[in-house]
């Protein structure tokens, strides 16, 4: 192959990145800088001029997708198939060294993979053999411990429990856990990895054949590594293989999933000597967008630095809307939606962007009032989400009792003690006696055909939707759905899946709550009713096909890695975007402005920025500024939308937005030192001369608001 075949479409920077002869390099590719073909041209310069031979390249990436994708750019560009090269995901390089060396992993030749669902039976099989129960020690909880001490490399029997007896049960079913896979010989995603590093500790000799066979290794998306799989790399790259890290710190936004931004952080020194080249021409937005992205992303600390530039178009300036409440702005964009479709923009070049997956509900109704077709991208529509059917089926089940399909959804969620051969026996009354499963199961308790325990069981839930049942003539819509969450203990059920899902989950549950709120019933009488068929319809109202035109709606973390022409990112507003759960831990705003860094960069041609002046969240009118993501942006690269006015005008920053500025001087993020609490990060800024007040994390004494003519901080760097 020529050599320029390889170099000639490359900019200067990504020939750099190519033909860079470092053992150890780091590769930090901005947002739509063209990282996969750097990737894929220096595996092929390995092969073609350095005559590297393929089994001596080892290249990971995070998704089965990106693997394949790799592999098929690879050939293209040498023509001829990758033949004898590893290119996998960090899991499936796991699975082929542990099939391969089954015996030196202490695994049986014909070890099973268990999924997630598989391995959730197998910790609820155990709480029951154990005696535990579910109600107070949730399966899913246990679960995310199990599988975040694996992907920090440790086995139950390295877990200090502290003598906290909580930590001790956890621990015990960690172990449990283990000891029913190897007995079973099934090893679970994490599983795959720990065993695999571990093999590398254990058998030096093993180690070290296959440091001689990889002369260099290469990963993608570096910066989303998590702990076992960096010490992985680290092991096996030792002294003798050549790495190269591809990834961006700034767009490092799953550590509530386990990755470590530490990890991309770390790499020029763990690695030792490594050399850094910095891919910033970006091939993907306008120099406003880049402008926009790059200040945001300016105000965290610790960046590896980066600033991503074009030659393309200045473009556009980014609009900012300002709802009255959410409806309004969920208008708001359906309508601009439908003038870029009319100016000829296919619909599915339109993006909408949220932080939480129950900002969707408002826009997807707005959605369907317009006619509009859309998809949600990596998730499922509002009333297709497995908390909210669980919460209408109580409702359908309150309503009318005879409806089969609810009755067996909640019969036993949350866990009541209904098992698997109780809910059989109903099923069966029912055939026998030709009725409806909850007329079964009352006829059953009725003749005492079930063992004691049970029949307590299923008492206490026909008890339940009774009482909701009675509820349903007394109270109003929404006070209902309310008691449907509390009585159930839908809530605290869905709320103890443990990270962000749980979150999601619940905050799902309130935005039912909003929408009950928000129904306008014909008639007061039959408002259940007819919210019920509402709701039925658009769960039955199927998402247009994958390959049709359709309005892409999305949250954040499901964006990352794609691009579209028109990006609407709504609900830019303090404790919805940074959510405020993280808008006081230093660490975890950061990773909240890196993930708008990453929303903004979505956005080819055009960036929509909307919030809601009043929002109904979590059950209770919420009155929010914009957030401090929007006011980090230049003033020049944004302009403020006002429906009514014939144009649009340049943003006006000191125009009502308080919070995250005054006249103190001190700057979101900057460190302060106090000479009663002592050093900290300052978190919020509002006011101004003497009502001017700095929140600041202190790291010994927390979050404390602060008069600043008084505080007397001293900035620190």
């Amino acid at each position: 192959m020529d050599v320029s075949t390889i170099l000639d479409p490359l900019n200067t920077a990504q020939r750099e990145a190519v033909t860079n002869d470092s053992r150890s390099l780091l590769v930090l590719a901005g947002a739509g800088s063209g990282k996969t073909r750097a990737l894929v041209h220096r595996i092929a310069w390995l092969l073609q001029v350095q005559n590297v031979p393929a089994s001596g390249v080892l290249a990971v990436t995070f998704t089965n997708k990106a693997a394949k994708e790799m592999r098929a750019r690879i050939g293209e560009l040498l023509q001829m198939s990758p033949q004898g090269m590893w290119v996998g995901t960090f899991h499936g390089i796991a699975h082929r060294l542990l099939k391969s060396h089954w015996q030196d992993a202490g695994l049986p030749q014909n070890f099973q993979i268990i999924d997630s669902d598989d391995q959730l039976r197998m910790v609820k099989r155990l709480l029951k053999e154990h005696q535990l129960d579910e109600t107070r020690w949730s399966p899913k909880s246990i679960q995310w411990y199990i599988n975040g001490h694996k992907d920090e490399g440790r086995r139950a029997a390295h877990v200090d429990h502290h003598n906290d007896p909580h930590e001790k049960v956890l621990q015990k079913m960690y172990a449990a856990y283990e000891q029913a896979c190897e007995r079973a010989g099934q090893v679970d995603f994490g599983e795959l990895l720990l065993r695999s590093h571990e093999l590398w500790l254990k058998h030096p000799v093993l180690l070290q054949h296959y440091q001689q066979r990889f002369a260099h290794i290469l990963v993608d998306e570096f910066q989303d590594t998590n702990a076992i799989q960096y010490a992985w790399l680290r092991v096996l790259a030792g002294d003798h293989c050549a790495i190269t890290a591809v990834g961006d710190d700034d767009q490092s936004i799953y550590g509530w999933r386990g990755a470590r931004i530490e990890n991309i952080q770390s790499f020029e020194t763990d690695f030792g000597n490594a050399q850094t080249i910095k891919l910033e021409q970006n091939y993907r937005s306008t120099s406003t967008i880049l402008d926009s992205a790059n200040a945001v992303i300016a105000n965290n600390s610790g960046r590896l630095g980066k600033s991503l530039w074009t030659e393309g178009d200045v473009g556009e300036p980014l609009s900012l809307y300002a709802g009255y409440n959410e409806q309004d702005e969920a208008r708001f964009v359906v309508e601009r939606i439908e003038e870029h479709y009319r100016d000829n923009t296919l619909y599915a070049e339109q993006a909408i962007l949220y932080r939480s997956n129950a900002q969707s509900r408002v826009l997807e109704e707005e959605l369907i009032r317009a006619g509009i077709p859309y998809r949600i991208y990596g998730g499922q529509r509002f009333y297709d989400r497995l908390e909210i059917k669980n919460a209408v089926a109580y409702m359908r089940l309150a309503q009318y009792r005879q409806d089969d399909a609810a009755f067996e959804r909640v019969i036993n969620t949350p866990t009541r003690g209904i098992g698997g051969v109780t809910v059989e026996t109903v099923r069966k009354r029912a055939r026998l006696d030709n009725s409806a499963l909850w007329d079964a199961a009352s006829a059953l308790v009725s003749d005492q055909s079930l063992t004691q325990r049970a029949s307590k069981s299923l008492q206490r839930f026909i008890d339940l939707v009774d009482d909701l049942g009675a509820a349903v003539s007394t109270m109003g819509l929404a006070d209902l759905a309310d008691l449907v969450l509390e009585a159930t203990d839908l809530m605290a059920f869905h709320g103890k899946e443990a990270g962000e899902k749980g979150r999601a989950r619940v905050e799902n549950l309130q935005e039912l709550i909003n929408a009950t709120r928000q129904f306008e019933p014909e008639e007061e009488a039959t408002a259940l009713r007819e919210f019920l068929d509402t709701a039925a319809l658009d769960a039955g109202d199927q998402q247009a096909d994958a390959h049709a035109d359709a309005v892409q709606l999305m949250t954040l973390h499901s964006a990352k890695g794609l691009e579209f022409p028109t990006v609407f990112l709504v609900g830019v507003e303090e404790n919805l975007f940074p959510h405020k759960m993280s808008a006081e831990d230093p660490d975890q705003l950061q990773e909240e402005r890196r993930l708008c860094y990453v929303g903004i960069t979505r956005a080819m041609k055009k960036l929509y920025l909307s919030y809601a002046e009043s929002r109904r969240w979590y059950g209770q009118e919420t009155f929010n500024a914009v957030s401090r993501f929007v006011r980090e942006i230049p003033t020049h690269c944004i302009e403020e939308v006002r429906i009514n006015a014939s144009v649009s005008r340049p943003l006006n920053i000191s125009n009502g937005l308080q919070l995250g500025q005054n006249d103190s001087g001190l700057q979101l993020g900057q460190r302060v030192m106090h000479s009663v609490f002592g050093e900290g990060v300052v978190l919020n800024l509002e006011g101004q001369g003497s009502n001017s007040r700095v929140q600041v994390n202190f790291d010994d004494e927390g979050s404390k608001w602060l008069v600043a003519a008084y505080a007397n901080l001293e900035a620190m760097g």
